[in-house]
Parts: C-alpha cells; sequence; structure tokens
C-alpha cells in the first residue's frame, strides 16, 4: 500500500509541476483573468481531472459592480458577469454555498450529489440534475485579518467551486492536486486583479484617458504633453440656490442624475471627464484632430441637451426638483499632465485656451443660451453640420483680441432655455 500510495503522490508532483511554472508565469505577466482560468481548467483536463463545471467568485473594486464570477464548463469554455452593488442581497446569493461558507469562516466544503443534496442550496440541486456527481468549493482570502466576516461585503481573495459529473466523482489525487495549486492559481489572480483595481480605480477617480496614463506611468510631478484639444465647462444652473433649500440625500441624488446623463454623452462621443467641480465638471475631447473633436464635442452636446430635458420632463412628472444646464466649449493648444505638490498630483489641463473657456462660460446669462462654443470650435465643424447661429463678438476679460460666439439653433427647442419647466417647478 506504501508504494501505491507513493507512486500517486509522485503523480500528483508531476502533475502539479507542470502547472506552477506556467500559473507563476501567467501571473508575473498579468494576462486576462480570464483566458488564465480557461486554459488552467483545460490543462487539468488534459491531466486527466475529470472537471465538468468550474466557478470562480471575487470582490471588485468598481463604483457599479461589487463583484466579477467566472464560470467554466467542459462543452462551453469559460464566461463572465459582473455582480452589480445592490441594498438588498440577491436570494441565490443567500442560499449559495459560499455564503454558507463565508458566514461559517470555512475553507471547505463538500457533498456527494449522487446522495440526497442538502434542500437549502438550490444551486447543488440544478447541478445534480444536469449529471454533476459531487461538488466541493475552497475559498482564499488575500489577507491576514482573522476578524468575522461579513458575507455581503467579504474581504480581498477569492471563492470557487469545482464539479465533477464523473461516475466516481472527484479522486483523492484530484481533490489533493486541486488544493495544492489553488494558492499558486489565487496568487496569480491576486497579482491580475491588483492591476485590475488600479486600472478601476484611477479612470474612475481621474478620468479614462488620465487614468491610464498615470497607470502606464506618467506620475512625475511637471511632466506634461502640449495637445490640441476642445475643452468644456459644464455646469448646472441655479443649483446654489437649492442647495440651500434640498436636504442633503435629496441634493446628493439630483446632482448624480444630471451628472450621469453629462458624463454618459461625454463619453459616448469620446470626451474625457477630467474633474468635477462642484455643480459642473471639465472635460476635453481630444479625438486626433481640432475637427474630430470639435464634431464630437457637439454631437455630446446635442445628446446632453435631449437626454436632460427628457430627464426634466420625468423629474416634473415625478414631483422631483430639476434644473437647467450650460456649457461652454473653446478649442486650442493646451499643457496635459501632472501639477502639484510632491505628494499630491493633479492630472490635468492648463493654458490659454483654458483660461478662455472658462471666460466664454462667464458669458451664457448675457447672451441667453444654454450652449455657446468659440469660433475656434466654429471654423472646424462643416457648415451644413449644424445650424450655427453667430451670438457676436466679444472682449472676454483677460483676452486681447475679440472674439466670436456661436450656438446652435435648432426649431424642435432641442438647444433652449428651460425657463418654461423651471416656471412650472416653481409653481
Amino acid at each position: 500500500m506504501a508504494e501505491k500510495g507513493d507512486a500517486a503522490m509522485d503523480c500528483l508532483d508531476a502533475r502539479a509541476a507542470a502547472l506552477v511554472p506556467w500559473m507563476i508565469d501567467k501571473g508575473l505577466r498579468s494576462s486576462g483573468r480570464q483566458d488564465l482560468l480557461n486554459t488552467f481548467c483545460e490543462k487539468l483536463v488534459e491531466m486527466g481531472v475529470p472537471l465538468w463545471r468550474f466557478h470562480l467568485a471575487q470582490r471588485a473594486f468598481h463604483p457599479k459592480f461589487g463583484g466579477i464570477g467566472y464560470n467554466w464548463t467542459r462543452s462551453d469554455g469559460i464566461s463572465h458577469e459582473h455582480y452589480e452593488r445592490r441594498e438588498t442581497p440577491r436570494e441565490a446569493w443567500l442560499r449559495s454555498p459560499f455564503y454558507q461558507m463565508l458566514e461559517q469562516g470555512l475553507e471547505r466544503l463538500q457533498f456527494d450529489l449522487t446522495s440526497n443534496v442538502p434542500p437549502q442550496f438550490p444551486l447543488l440541486e440544478e447541478l445534480k440534475a444536469r449529471g454533476a456527481t459531487e461538488y466541493f468549493a475552497l475559498t482564499l482570502r488575500f489577507t491576514d485579518d482573522d476578524a468575522p466576516v461579513d458575507p455581503n461585503a467579504p474581504p480581498e481573495g477569492v471563492l470557487t467551486s469545482w464539479t465533477t459529473d464523473s461516475p466516481e466523482g472527484f479522486s483523492a489525487e484530484d481533490r489533493a492536486l486541486i488544493q495544492s495549486l489553488y494558492p499558486i492559481l489565487g496568487l496569480a489572480l491576486k497579482s491580475m486583479s491588483n492591476r485590475q483595481m488600479a486600472s478601476d480605480l484611477l479612470q474612475t477617480y481621474l478620468g479614462r484617458d488620465p487614468g491610464q496614463r498615470v497607470l502606464s506611468g506618467e506620475f512625475q510631478r511637471g511632466s506634461s504633453s502640449e495637445i490640441d484639444a476642445v475643452i468644456g465647462l459644464f455646469d448646472l444652473k441655479g443649483f446654489t440656490s437649492l442647495a440651500g433649500e434640498l436636504p442633503g440625500p435629496e441634493l446628493i441624488e439630483m446632482l448624480n442624475d444630471y451628472f450621469g446623463i453629462a458624463v454618459a454623452a461625454t463619453q459616448a462621443h469620446g470626451g474625457n471627464i477630467l474633474k468635477f467641480l462642484g455643480d459642473g465638471m471639465l472635460v476635453m475631447f481630444n479625438l486626433g484632430s481640432i475637427e474630430k473633436d470639435s464634431q464630437a464635442a457637439l454631437a455630446a452636446s446635442a445628446e446632453l441637451c435631449r437626454n436632460i430635458g427628457l430627464r426634466n420632463q420625468e423629474r416634473l412628472a415625478q414631483g422631483l426638483p430639476i434644473t437647467d444646464w450650460t456649457l461652454a466649449l473653446h478649442a486650442g493648444p493646451i499643457l496635459y499632465g501632472n501639477i502639484g505638490a510632491e505628494n499630491r498630483l493633479d492630472f490635468t489641463v492648463i493654458g490659454p485656451a483654458v483660461n478662455q473657456t472658462a471666460r466664454i462660460a462667464g458669458m451664457h446669462r448675457s447672451v441667453g443660451q444654454n450652449l455657446i462654443f468659440s469660433s475656434v470650435v466654429q471654423r472646424a465643424i462643416s457648415s451644413d453640420a449644424h445650424d450655427m447661429v453667430s451670438l457676436g463678438r466679444y472682449m472676454l476679460r483677460g483676452v486681447s483680441e475679440p472674439i466670436e460666439l456661436y450656438t446652435i439653433y435648432r426649431p424642435n427647442g432641442v438647444i433652449s432655455d428651460l425657463t418654461p419647466y423651471m416656471d412650472e417647478a416653481a409653481e
């Protein structure tokens, strides 16, 4: 018996030895988690492990998604899904083996699906009905904190389940192989998820393009590049007075509602959100030429106006407060990069074009238009793309020469003042 056991361990060691260097290489190179897991499962099957289904759940550091799940089957390969953050947990999560493991602090859970399946786990009944014979799950935490875990807010780590349809189930050697490889798999996943986490957080807080630049190594104070781009200043009208009238949570909800529309329209046309400025935001369009930038900026403006108008009608119907908006656009050379102190930097834009955009934004009340843009933007747009109307030439503070301002005329009122709506809301 000892010789047979030794032979089994030699086989285990040989299989593990073949996979460990490959897993380490994948982790060091930070290739995609989906590719790693798909190939890992395929390699296990090639080595004789009767794996039929594999599932992995991992926490996500993302404002919208609380976690990500990967599902592999022998017939369909790998797929993934994001789990949106919810105030109330899903019933399927509350009745899952993973939830019980986190709640009870279990590192391993195993079920023989050929016998009676615990009724509290509908997933196991489903897997059994599909021909599965054995299910076991493993947890792996990436922290050394032994404090009790809240299953609805788990710490960093991974949860995995391994299912087979083999009549004999997994062999002891198969389970031992998987468990011996599990820490290496976790280390590779931690390496990849850390980079993804950094990317998600940087893009969320700095913007898509600045976040990518910082992650690629552009974080030295003073480092910058000169680019030609369209700069936009979006602002909500009358928000200061609303801030004194509305309760805090209602004010934040309203601000997020309008920002959500403005951000979606900007990003849909290739623009970047550089920063939020109280009840406004600074945006940039840098698509390769002033012509492309200007076309994208005006297309985004039209979409923004249309969607805010529709949302204001919905908010009125729901008895919610509404407000109006302004947007100023200008184009020119800007310095784009890191500015600040040694231990606190901001990736932003500076230069005369940025200052002039701010001066143009101060003209909304004088010209009575939501959208105004400079002649630099106007000249970059083909004459038949929009019905552009001159608002006149103005001397702006700090600008040596007069600048002509424009808006877009739309007979259906897409670009127009929302004073009638504001009056209705006041009543």
